[in-house]
């Protein structure tokens, strides 16, 4: 048993009888109340989210989970296949489990797989990947306000919104949890 004052992002925690990922938490101390924190949970079997506010002397059991380093090799029918590189062991998840990340995941990337009892429960990709653009609007003649953005398409297949002078050959940084530009890397 843990006290809820240690929780951190992405913590598995055995909640109602069920395993939860805590997704965000905030400590709140309320006018004379006394503190409180206020998290968003996960459910690892239905993804289904709830909010719950914790007192800071509450327990829960924390579960622990085994990360394990693991290159994607190739999507078959919703299910995305990944290799363990020290054993060379194979297993896969449903698509699903990365969410919005799945649109910048490319062959050979590696993710960390987070398995209870030998079953993968949570997949993230690296906050940041390097992906080059394949195609890209081209800016045009008076478009040169301040923040005007075009949309670009990722050898990943994603599109996103880039600045103007991003063009076709360009190798650019993207946040995989926002999916938002961070920088251009190199040009093409």
């Amino acid at each position: 048993m843990i006290s809820v004052s240690g929780f951190r992002r992405g913590m598995a925690i055995r909640y109602e009888g069920d395993i939860w990922v805590v997704v965000e938490f905030q400590h709140i101390t309320p006018g004379n109340w006394r503190a409180m924190l206020k998290t968003k949970l996960k459910n690892v079997k239905t993804g289904r989210s709830m909010d719950v506010t914790f007192r800071m002397s509450d327990e829960v059991e924390e579960v622990m989970l085994l990360e394990r380093k693991m290159q994607y090799l190739y999507e078959s029918e919703g299910l995305l296949y990944f290799m363990d590189l020290e054993t060379y062991e194979q297993t896969f998840i449903p698509e699903e489990m990365l969410g919005e990340q799945k649109k910048f995941l490319k062959e050979s990337d590696l993710c960390s797989i987070y398995f209870l009892e030998d079953k993968p429960i949570i997949a993230e990709m690296s906050p940041f990947v390097e992906l080059k653009v394949v195609s890209a609007e081209p800016a045009v003649r008076g478009d040169t306000a301040t923040n005007v953005l075009k949309f670009c398409t990722l050898e990943s297949g994603a599109k996103i919104q880039v600045p103007l002078f991003i063009k076709e050959g360009d190798v650019i940084k993207v946040d995989t949890r926002t999916g938002k530009y961070i920088e251009r890397v190199s040009t093409g």
